[in-house]
């Protein structure tokens, strides 16, 4: 087979379609990933079409059994995704190897700070990470835009372009309702990233602030903390080889004091508070190697100088019917391969209910149902929408095997009851 250089399928003008392919190795490892590469694209070569993304973690191939825990296709490219079938001799294939790390989170407590955590740190790529971003629906590709920008950041850098000419701050905000995937989109997002990026660094490290953890009971000592804790996070960036991640969870509980603090609402602590913070994401942005992402839930509370520092400010809103059906679908596919729902029926996709122009009949009756189920889902948030499954079958079920078209129904019952229950939450509010 010939092979193509990892530098030739980088190139932007190749006419084929560029495809992403994430090898994740077995923790025991330890061949050369040059060589684990050369018997991966010799196995897709024998392959010759995937369809849609696929995910392989059984193989013939006796020493990618014992080295590959799995091979997916993860296209980032929704253009690409409706293509029936892929050629995988024929195509421009780009290939990421890399460990996923087994260990949890860090605590980092700065030592005085009432032995409050104030951080945890993740090393990237991780396990706990692992499927997050394919499972991940949105209505428009946001995850395509937020890696696109991200991917920049990291060109430009690079490329030492002059930031005094051509700005940018490497700051993500998203915002929006509370359970619509912000927070898992960024921990996705730096972890899609340390993949896409295996080659150039050894390894992520995501540190995930607390945001309440860094406010002291003893008064002017938070901004004293943010610095203290940006200090270290310096020191942690100083390592070229490490890619760095700083998320800020509800962002607004750091930024949104200092109107209220001017006009004498509140304690002077809270300027003090927002000022380090901006200080120090002026100071971090000097080098190549780190981002930062932030989520807020009330965008309104953040200062207006925060939000004006963020280069991509992204709104998560609640999912649409369409959306929402995509969810369902994924949750019915995992309960039918689990044998929870049998037998195994065809479960049409979106795309392929539009192509029958939803025309119901034995082949679309189930699909259209879980899209009428779908539509009168609208409102709930995606955090909300991955549990009606899981409640459906406890509330509703009881048994361990139902077939599709009892689990529809008591699906309708729980999006019925969830909304009944919403409303008797907010007449007792």
């Amino acid at each position: 087979m010939e092979q193509v250089s990892d530098l030739k399928l980088a190139l932007p003008f190749e006419s084929p379609p560029l495809y992403h392919i994430a090898v994740s190795l077995k923790p025991e490892c330890v061949a050369r990933k040059s060589v684990i590469k050369e018997q991966v694209y010799a196995y897709l070569y024998r392959q010759k079409v995937a369809y849609g993304n696929f995910e392989i973690s059984e193989f013939e191939n006796e020493e990618l059994q014992k080295h590959v825990k799995s091979i997916a296709l993860c296209d980032t490219d929704l253009k690409l995704r409706e293509r029936q079938s892929i050629d995988l001799q024929d195509s421009n294939l780009k290939m990421y190897i890399f460990h996923l790390n087994e260990d949890g989170p860090s605590d980092e407590d700065l030592g005085d700070c009432d032995n409050c955590s104030v951080a945890q740190m993740w090393c990237l790529p991780n396990a706990a990470f692992h499927g997050i971003w394919q499972h991940l629906i949105f209505d428009e590709e946001i995850k395509e835009r937020l890696l696109s920008y991200a991917m920049t950041t990291l060109l430009f850098s690079d490329q030492k372009v002059d930031s005094n000419i051509i700005s940018w701050n490497r700051v993500i905000l998203l915002h929006g309702p509370p359970g619509t995937g912000k927070t898992s989109l960024c921990k996705a997002l730096a972890q899609k990233i340390c993949i896409q990026m295996s080659d150039r660094y050894a390894y992520g490290q995501l540190i995930e602030i607390n945001s309440h953890g860094l406010f002291s009971k003893w008064f002017s000592e938070s901004g004293k903390l943010v610095v203290k804790m940006f200090e270290k996070i310096e020191e942690i960036i100083m390592d070229n080889d490490v890619l760095v991640f700083v998320l800020i969870d509800e962002v607004e509980s750091l930024t949104a004091a200092r109107k209220s603090s001017l006009n004498g609402n509140e304690p002077s602590d809270s300027i003090r508070v927002v000022n380090a913070l901006l200080t120090k994401i002026d100071h971090i942005k000097k080098y190549p190697n780190v981002m930062i992402l932030t989520t807020s839930n009330i965008t309104g509370a953040i200062d207006l100088a925060f939000v004006d520092r963020a280069d991509i400010k992204q709104y998560i809103g609640l999912p649409s019917p369409k959306a929402i059906f995509q969810i369902y679908h994924s949750c019915i596919i995992e309960l039918m391969r689990t044998g929870i729902i049998s037998p195994v029926e065809q479960m049409l996709d979106i795309r392929a209910l539009e192509l029958t122009s939803y025309i119901e009949n034995n082949a679309t009756r189930l699909s259209l149902q879980l899209l009428r189920i779908s539509e009168e889902s609208y409102g709930l948030s995606g955090r909300t929408l991955r549990k009606i499954p899981f409640m459906a079958h406890a509330m509703f079920i009881r048994v361990p095997v139902i077939n599709l078209e009892v689990f529809l129904e008591a699906l309708t019952n729980t999006i019925k009851k969830q909304f009944e229950d919403r409303k008797m939450l907010s007449e007792d509010m």
